[in-house]
């Protein structure tokens, strides 16, 4: 089982967002150290609970310092850009960490819709849905025709033809994977031939159904000749299992104002949390919430995380720590979620010091 990290860069009450950096960049040597395959950041925009916005700003900044890690984005909105656009920023990725990026490709706005609209705008990215497997088409083509210095995208623009490229040219190109929550998403990535990512993360259901059906609907790739799947997961794991539950508190307070709309603001700390008074639609949500999430010791957690892969048959998992930080915690430390990719490595890698993974 292949252990990887999803980070949302959440924003504490106390952090600045050049905190938060600080905070992922040490967390992601660390995920580096332990032996972890990936390391994806996503796109969101005007949500005070997230700094990560631009996948491929982000992205070097995490990088540096790391020699093996995998990095990518989960995901690059494809809507709310432009495919060449999306194809240059990953085609300079790869040249900077040649085989070390993915670029995880999603269909949502990552957003409310006045700001998905914004961010569009006229002329400005797609704009539509509708455009979405075109667009998934067009980057692939870029990306791969870009490792060939004789060979260009062909494209007719007023009836004349046009050499296109993603430049710069890299010597490899990244992976791309397809993000999606639905049916659709997992039969486009079937019929695309490519690596398929179920948005499990979110909370939203039919994970099963989407995964059995981009299996039974997969057309091998020269890329991919075999179905891969990768299913973001959301963990917190502490060797005092009260402790675990206590630190889950911030981002379950943070999940429920999200489905019962309640106002967006920057993540709780746990003293916050603790003075934080629930509304009995807020204790619903959270409840349910709870109970899709891995929370507890080291060997619980590990149990129910092979339990999971076993049942929807993943390939690899990817961990979404979710631990929240006390108010005299640095706040541009990892802590707890540094300690959570800690103790699975232990569970899952052997050891969290020298082995890695292949």
């Amino acid at each position: 089982m292949r252990l990887s990290v999803l980070d949302l860069l959440s924003v504490r009450t106390n952090q600045t967002s050049a905190e938060v950096l600080r905070s992922s960049a040490q967390l992601a040597r660390e995920a580096d150290r332990l032996g972890y395959t990936r390391y994806w950041v996503a796109e969101h925009h005007n949500m005070p609970t997230a700094a990560a916005t631009v996948p491929g700003v982000i992205i070097p900044y995490l990088a540096a310092g790391t020699r093996r890690l995998r990095f990518g984005s989960g995901g690059v909105m494809l809507p709310n850009h432009a495919a060449l656009s999306v194809a240059e920023q990953f085609a300079l990725l790869e040249a900077m960490y040649p085989g070390r990026i993915d670029l995880g490709i999603g269909r949502a706005p990552g957003t409310d819709g006045v700001t998905a609209f914004l961010l569009r705008g006229e002329g400005s990215g797609s704009g539509s849905d509708d455009d979405f497997p075109q667009d998934i088409e067009l980057v692939s083509r870029l990306l791969d025709l870009g490792r060939t210095e004789d060979e260009a995208l062909n494209v007719s623009l007023g009836g004349r033809p046009y050499a296109l490229r993603a430049t710069p040219r890299p010597a490899s190109a990244p992976d791309i994977w397809l993000l999606g929550s639905s049916g659709y998403s997992a039969s486009l990535a079937a019929r695309r031939g490519l690596p398929y990512v179920f948005a499990h993360h979110t909370g939203v259901p039919g994970a099963e159904a989407s995964i059995t059906a981009y299996r039974a609907q997969y057309q091998p790739s020269t890329a991919h000749p075999e179905p891969r799947t990768l299913l973001p997961v959301n963990v917190l794991v502490h060797p005092d299992p009260d402790e675990a539950e206590r630190l889950a508190q911030p981002h379950l307070i943070m999940m429920a104002g999200l489905q019962t709309g309640a106002p967006l603001g920057p993540v709780l700390t746990v003293e916050e949390a603790e003075r934080h008074v629930w509304s009995a639609q807020e204790r619903e949500v959270a409840k349910r919430t709870r109970g899709a999430w891995h929370i507890g010791t080291p060997e619980t957690v590990a149990e129910s995380l092979r339990q999971l892969a076993h049942r929807l048959d993943i390939d690899e998992l990817m961990v979404w720590p979710i631990s929240g930080a006390r108010s005299n915690e640095d706040p541009a430390s990892a802590g707890g979620r540094a300690l959570t990719l800690q103790l699975l490595a232990q569970e899952f890698l052997g050891t969290s010091t020298t082995k890695k993974q292949s």
